[in-house]
C-alpha cells in the first residue's frame, strides 16, 4: 500500500479527474459527477463511468492507440484509472487549434479513426448489447443540445425535435458522443480520443457533426485562422468519408446526408443550449451563428460541403449587412 501524491486535473465539467503519482508510474482516475459543472442544472446519471471505460477497451482493439488505457474499473464507485498521457507528447487539439496551429493532415486522421470504429461496430449485436445507454445519451447530449435549444428558438423546435427523435432512434454503430477537439490528443501515433462518458450505440453521424461543428465555431474564435479551420474541416469530413465507404463499413446509413441535417442543430446548441462554447462572446458573433443555423435549420442540406458554404457565405457578410 502507498500514499500517492495527487493533484485534481481541471478541463472537464462531467467527472472529477485525478492524477496520480504511484511508485511504478503516474495514472489518471476518473469519476463521473451526478451534477454537471456548468451554469444550468444539467445532471446525467453516474454508471456512464461504466460505458465510457468500454468504450475507451474497445476503441483500442479496433484502433491501437485511439484511446488511454484502461487500468482498472469499479464499477461500483463509478471510477476508473487509465494510463496518464503527458501533455509535453500529447497536447490538446483544442490548444493548437485556438492558438492558430491547423494541421488538416491531422484532422483527416481524426476523421479516418473515427470511421473505423463505426465501420467496425456497425451492425454488431454485441457491441449493442454492452451499450444500452439510449436514456444517457438523451439526458446529457439530445436533452442540453438540441431540446434545450427548440426551448430557446420556437420557431426552430419542430426541426430541433425532430432531429433529437431521428437522432435517439438510430442504432448504427458504436458513438463516442464527445467527440470535441479538447478530448483529443495530438499524439506522436495519430489521434487519442478521451472523455466517453456519451458512448452510445446510435448514430454515427453525431460523432462527425459534432466534431465537424468546433471546426466551424472556431472560426469565430480566430478570424485570421478560419482558412485553416475550413480547410481542416474539409480534410476531416473527405477522410471520414472515405474510409466508410471502402467496402468494409457494413450497414452504415448515409453517414454525411444525416451529418449534414444534424450539425446547423448543434451549430446553435453551442450558442443557446445548456453547453455554449466559452470562446464565443461576442454578440454579434452569436448572432452569424444563429442566421447561419437557422437557415440551414429551414432549409435543410444533404451534404456537408453545403454547410461549409453557408457558413463561409454568413463569415463573409458585412457587421451591418
Amino acid at each position: 500500500d502507498e500514499t500517492p501524491d495527487s493533484q485534481e486535473l481541471t478541463g472537464g465539467v462531467a467527472s472529477d479527474i485525478w492524477r496520480l503519482d504511484l511508485s511504478r508510474g503516474t495514472v489518471c482516475v476518473k469519476r463521473a459527477r451526478a451534477k454537471l459543472k456548468v451554469a444550468q442544472n444539467w445532471r446525467a446519471p453516474e454508471e456512464r463511468n461504466t460505458f465510457e471505460a468500454t468504450w475507451l477497451e474497445t476503441a483500442n482493439r479496433i484502433v491501437p492507440g485511439a484511446a488511454p488505457k484502461v487500468l482498472a474499473h469499479d464499477p461500483g464507485a463509478g471510477m476508473f484509472a487509465m494510463e496518464y498521457l503527458d501533455p509535453g507528447q500529447y497536447p490538446s487539439w483544442k490548444d493548437d487549434l485556438l492558438a492558430g496551429r491547423v494541421d488538416a493532415d491531422f484532422a483527416a486522421r481524426v476523421g479516418n479513426r473515427i470511421a473505423q470504429i463505426h465501420a467496425a461496430t456497425a451492425g454488431d449485436d454485441a457491441i449493442k448489447a454492452q451499450f444500452p445507454t439510449d436514456a444517457i445519451f438523451h439526458a446529457i447530449r439530445l436533452a442540453p443540445y438540441l431540446e434545450a435549444t427548440a426551448a430557446a428558438h420556437p420557431e426552430l423546435a419542430p426541426a430541433l425535435i425532430d432531429l433529437s427523435r431521428v437522432t435517439g432512434n438510430t442504432h448504427a454503430a458504436l458513438v463516442h458522443g464527445d467527440v470535441s477537439p479538447k478530448n483529443i490528443l495530438a499524439g506522436p501515433d495519430g489521434p487519442v480520443f478521451l472523455d466517453a462518458e456519451c458512448a452510445w450505440y446510435g448514430d454515427p453521424a453525431f460523432d462527425l457533426a459534432f466534431c465537424l461543428n468546433h471546426l466551424l465555431l472556431k472560426c469565430l474564435a480566430r478570424p485570421e485562422a478560419a482558412p485553416g479551420y475550413l480547410e481542416c474541416f474539409d480534410a476531416l469530413a473527405g477522410a471520414y468519408g472515405e474510409t466508410v465507404s471502402d467496402g468494409t463499413n457494413g450497414p452504415l446509413p448515409d453517414v454525411e446526408a444525416q451529418a449534414a441535417r444534424l450539425l446547423p442543430g448543434l451549430f446553435l446548441a453551442r450558442i443557446d443550449g445548456k453547453s455554449p462554447v466559452e470562446y464565443i462572446t461576442n454578440e454579434a458573433d452569436r448572432e452569424k451563428v444563429r442566421r447561419a443555423a437557422g437557415k440551414l435549420l429551414s432549409d435543410p442540406v444533404s451534404r456537408l460541403e453545403d454547410v461549409r458554404r453557408a457558413w463561409t457565405e454568413e463569415l463573409e457578410r458585412g457587421p451591418s449587412a
